[in-house]
């Protein structure tokens, strides 16, 4: 027993000895930490050296740790900015959802995958990922353009909206076949979900928080650690909300992220709170999950699958950049700001990884295709950071790089 302990442990600190120190090199090239930690899986998991491996332990911590992502995730969407959004973003958002997604399920289909399979395929192919497009935008110093404004807002409505059909696709596969009774009631059962976390979400957090601010004014004995803990029963209560409801957890976790940020709360423990889940996701548990995703990475696809990998991978490029140009084109963007807005949108990132992880564990798809979908999230992330600089000196030479500050709001 003693013994087994102390594998765990010291499989523990190597799991995040090398996601710390790979993740760093990663960021050091401009890249997000999770490539580093993903190829630190690879390298030092099963695919390649052996080192590490899968345990128990490993495996509830990554849980937590694509939980806490999902909730960290919710916590960077501002409902009421998503609300504000203009029709450009919603437009381009829409156009990069499902041009990508009608072609991933056409891909599946054609490959003759099951159905829920090629559904998640198209869910894979329509995600984006806005922590990623934030990092890169401010690494290249274009926040404050027209372009990044687009862009974040189609990643806002584009995350939210991958999400939501993700809930969909969950709901039928758990069906396990094409049962209109019991599909429609799984669907019943997700509908009521959303309903009650809204309900929730909107009546009964705001009046928690005041009640919690009450406390710490008239006792001062509600502090951070409290607010805190508050929070974390709250989006506990929400995944497992998701639970009854046969969604993934993650689910609840987004919905609660959202939730939290839109409940008022007094700055400073808003603030406690948000560095918290972040350094419990970034720093502990969600680098075990990108080492562990590492684990199941097979190269057997650039043998077996050359083929299908290259066609996959050019679906999901041409895809999103074709899908958000197509639909900038009636917004008051030129040509070639929506050609940059589609490089932008192109990043996958985390929440294709996390869709992927869902449906292996599910058993929808085989390593084969979990291993295809993880290279595409990384080699579209990667390429995020090239295609922008190119385009936006594209749009210098064109003189089309418009700042904020010199439009009127649409």
């Amino acid at each position: 027993m003693v013994e087994a302990v102390n594998i765990d442990i010291l499989s523990l600190l190597l799991v995040l000895t090398v996601a710390w120190i790979f993740g760093g090199v990663a960021e050091r090239f401009g890249y997000p930490t999770m490539m580093g930690e993903l190829f630190a899986g690879i390298a030092f998991g099963p695919p390649l050296l052996g080192l590490l491996h899968p345990s128990e332990l490993l495996t509830v911590l990554a849980e937590l740790g694509v939980f806490l992502l999902m909730v960290f995730v919710g916590m960077e969407v501002d409902l009421r900015e998503l609300f504000r959004l203009g029709p450009q973003s919603l437009l381009i958002a829409f156009g990069a959802f499902v041009i990508p997604f009608g072609l991933g399920y056409g891909a599946g289909i054609a490959l003759d995958v099951s159905v829920g399979a090629a559904l998640f395929l198209g869910l894979a192919m329509a995600a984006t990922s806005l922590a990623t497009k934030s990092r890169i935008l401010a690494d290249l110093e274009l926040l404050d353009t027209r372009i990044a404004n687009v862009l974040l807002g189609g990643a806002l409505a584009s995350d939210v909206g991958v999400l939501v059909a993700f809930a969909g696709v969950d709901s039928y596969v758990t069906a396990g076949a094409f049962d209109a009774t019991e599909i429609g009631l799984i669907l019943a059962k997700a509908l009521a979900f959303f309903v009650i976390t809204l309900l929730l979400g909107y009546r009964f957090l705001p009046v928690a928080w005041h009640h919690i601010e009450r406390q710490r004014e008239r006792y001062g004995f509600v502090d951070r650690t409290t607010a805190f803990t508050f929070a974390l029963l709250v989006s506990m209560l929400f995944a497992y909300l998701a639970t009854l409801a046969e969604l993934h957890m993650i689910i609840g976790g987004f919905m609660a992220g959202m939730f939290l940020r839109q409940a008022d709360v007094e700055p400073d423990l808003y603030e406690h709170m948000h560095t918290v889940i972040y350094d419990l996701a970034m720093g502990l548990f969600a680098p075990v999950f990108f080492v562990t995703v590492g684990f199941d990475i097979t190269f057997g696809v650039f043998f077996d699958s050359l083929g299908v990998l290259i066609a996959l991978v050019a679906i999901a490029f041409l895809g999103k950049i074709v899908g958000s140009w197509l639909f900038s084109l009636p917004t008051s963007l030129t040509s070639r700001e929506g050609l940059v807005v589609g490089f932008g949108m192109n990043g996958r990132g985390t929440v294709e990884i996390i869709i992927a992880t869902v449906a292996l564990e599910a058993g929808v798809i085989d390593t084969q295709m979990f291993s295809i979908l993880v290279f595409i999230a990384i080699f579209t992330t990667a390429l995020v950071p090239v295609t922008v600089t190119w385009g936006v000196r594209l749009l210098e030479r064109a003189d089309e790089l418009v700042y904020v500050d010199a439009v009127s709001s649409d």
